[in-house]
């Protein structure tokens, strides 16, 4: 692809000989019509001079000797030392009313028919175009007609036309390079900004501070930027899931080796059954941590994405509970559902909010003891949607409370990877709710989110 520069030249001079050229060809045609007026009034004016001319009162066998003057003195035109080459050109002729030549010019050409009409005609004359004004002059029985060759007014417009063409070919030229010198000037800020950024470093992400900088490469500059911050991000978040993947996995590979020694050291059956079993539990908890880590990566772009359409809350509540239900049956306990009345639309994405109340019932199930239940509730209370996961466990204390929501605190849980309620308190902030912890009064834990109906999604979303 050809340079702005390259491409806003060939774009202006175009529009320029174009719009020029126009102008060049109306100014020809009216050129034109301007020297055909003022050359017919120099013919109608020269037939009335010669009507003047001819009628002096002279006698009347003088009239002859005058007509004869006439004859000689226009005979000498174009030849004498004085005078003008258009001169031949230039003709007239008179007759009486018997069709008698009496006054000619010798360059007149010879009409076959005498003009009855009066007024201007165009004819050709011996391959030549002549323009003529005929007068008659009926009380003197005469007919005047003065003549011109057309190519006395076409030298005319050519010289105009040659005169006025090469200034501009010359004025087009320069006015190229001017233009192409402004241009160069006027994207100077763009070049400087292109040799900014090939000049920085592949691991500079710092943004760009390009002063002064005109208004139009304003939005380049802040979308540079902006994207450069993306990308700062978008590593961060990488070498967070990194460190936070060897952070989380080193306890339990470690585990996980030295129950793999004492199976393969054990002396007999049961050291071996017992060294497998502890060897399982913790191929099972590295597998959950895993799995939330995954989790957490595929959930973050998600939420960066805008705002999703209108879905029914009670839909994926009751989808998600289904899917879960018979893990939890499998795992001694009794789920239940309690849906209010009322509509429960919300513009969220059912993916993310599904990966939210999944968590919450893994910890329920997690706490809770065999023969218990599970009550999944959804309402609606103060134009909130309020979803709420009941368990019949232990309940949280106090200190533990406010730290719940950390990432990889997990209350010294064997089984716990410590992400579940970061990765949900993450999900419900940025749909711009709450998620809060409460021990029932009658034994449990109560996790409830309440999420806005009407509310202002974010587009801008980052993990802690």
């Amino acid at each position: 692809m050809s340079s702005l520069r390259q491409r806003t030249l060939w774009r202006v001079m175009l529009l320029l000989v174009l719009g020029t050229s126009l102008l060049a060809l109306y100014n020809y045609h009216d050129s034109r019509r301007e020297i055909t007026e003022v050359y017919d009034a120099h013919l109608a004016q020269n037939a009335r001079l010669l009507e003047g001319v001819m009628s002096i009162p002279v006698q009347d066998g003088s009239r002859e000797e005058l007509y004869r003057a006439f004859n000689d003195a226009l005979g000498k035109a174009g030849r004498h030392r004085v005078g003008h080459p258009y001169e031949s050109k230039l003709a007239f002729q008179v007759w009486d009313d018997t069709g008698k030549l009496l006054v000619h010019t010798p360059s007149a050409p010879a009409l076959g028919v005498l003009p009855v009409s009066s007024g201007f005609a165009d004819f050709p004359v011996n391959g030549e175009q002549w323009r003529g004004f005929v007068l008659p002059v009926p009380q003197r029985h005469w007919v005047i007609w003065v003549g011109e060759r057309e190519d006395v007014r076409y030298d005319l417009i050519d010289r105009i036309v040659r005169h006025t063409l090469f200034p501009f070919l010359v004025g087009s030229l320069a006015l190229a390079l001017l233009v192409w010198a402004a241009i160069g000037w006027g994207l100077q800020p763009l070049q400087n900004m292109a040799n900014v950024i090939r000049a920085r470093h592949a691991d500079s992400l710092e943004p760009l501070q390009l002063v002064p900088l005109p208004s139009e490469l304003e939005p380049m500059q802040a979308a540079i930027n902006r994207l450069l911050a993306q990308i700062e991000d978008l590593l961060r978040r990488e070498h967070r899931f990194i460190a936070d993947a060897a952070h989380e996995m080193r306890t339990p590979l470690a585990i996980l080796r030295l129950h793999a020694q004492n199976a393969q050291a054990a002396t007999t059956e049961d050291e071996r059954h017992k060294a497998l079993t502890f060897l399982i539990g913790g191929v099972d908890r590295l597998a959950r941590v895993v799995n939330q880590l995954l989790t957490l990566a595929r959930l973050e772009p998600r939420l960066g994405q805008r705002a999703s359409p209108e879905v029914d809350l009670a839909q994926v509540v009751t989808d998600t509970l289904a899917e879960l239900t018979p893990w939890i049956l499998d795992r001694g306990l009794e789920p239940s559902l309690d849906i209010g009345e009322g509509a429960h639309h919300l513009a969220v994405d059912p993916g993310v909010l599904g990966i939210a109340l999944q968590n919450l019932v893994a910890n329920a199930v997690e706490h809770s003891p065999a023969g218990g239940g599970i009550t999944v509730s959804l309402r609606q209370l103060d134009g909130e949607a309020v979803l709420t996961v009941e368990d019949e466990g232990p309940g949280i204390d106090e200190a533990s409370l406010s730290r719940v929501f950390e990432r990889f605190y997990s209350r010294n849980s064997p089984n716990g990877a410590g992400l579940g309620l970061s990765i949900v308190a993450t999900i419900v902030e940025r749909m711009g709710g709450q998620v809060r912890l409460e021990n029932r009064s009658g034994g449990g834990l109560a996790a409830t989110l309440s999420i806005p109906l009407e509310r202002t999604v974010a587009t801008d979303f980052r993990l802690p």
